[in-house]
């Protein structure tokens, strides 16, 4: 049951962190972020990765991996960098970030699949979502949005990476085409937490506590 749960815990402590810090990125925030990429990206390599070569062609799964990056990017197109963690709006733009909204959807449904039945990938999921849903909800209150908008956009966010894992436990689609899905999810793993971890700080300069926390992200990987 936790495969499904976590990831819509991970929303609503990103939410609360949202309403108790009422800042876009703090440094926290920030510190998280690092965190989570390491995490993300190191279960991908020590649990997911192994796992997609064990069951398809490597130059097969190698294609569907670097689809899954260039489907990342072209999904940054329009969430301008949302899944990790730059969220931008002018503030004279009062119209709802449907392109946003959608981006989002299909992320958070996509991540979902890989998460089954004895699988850590549900943790690095849950680790990601948290300062994600954090900086989203800062930017829905900040840009003036309704609270039934806002409630309904953290509300479907929420709920799509189980949709995925229900899809991918459930329906019929054969080991195969799993393993398809999930090389293509590698890639998305893997073009967002290069993205968090290769970041320049501020100055260009990289932060130490940002190292710090970045080991303590691929140990804890490690040792789960």
């Amino acid at each position: 049951m936790n495969k499904y749960l976590f990831p819509v815990y991970a929303v609503i402590l990103g939410i609360g962190i949202a309403l108790l810090t009422k800042k876009q990125k703090s440094n926290g925030t920030k510190l998280l972020l690092s965190f989570s990429g390491a995490f993300l990206m190191a279960l991908t390599l020590f649990d997911l990765l192994p796992e997609v070569y064990g069951h398809i062609e490597a130059k097969l799964a190698g294609l569907f991996i670097m689809l899954g990056i260039l489907l990342q990017i072209i999904l940054e197109l329009f969430s301008k960098g949302a899944e990790h963690g730059h969220v931008h709006m002018h503030d004279t733009d009062n119209k709802f970030p449907w392109l946003l909204f959608i981006s989002l959807c299909i992320h958070s449904f996509l991540e979902g699949f890989p998460i089954h039945q004895h699988n850590d990938m549900v943790y690095g999921v849950f680790v990601h979502k948290i300062p994600i849903a954090t900086l989203i909800t800062a930017f829905l209150i900040n840009s003036g949005f309704s609270t039934f908008k806002i409630g309904a956009f953290l509300l479907v966010f929420a709920t799509m990476t189980p949709l995925g894992t229900y899809v991918s436990n459930s329906t019929a689609l054969s080991a195969e085409t799993i393993s398809l899905v999930n090389a293509t999810v590698i890639g998305i793993f893997l073009h967002i937490s290069t993205t968090i971890l290769f970041e320049s700080g501020e100055g260009h300069k990289f932060n130490l506590t940002k190292l710090v926390a970045i080991c303590l992200g691929v140990l804890t990987a490690y040792f789960i």
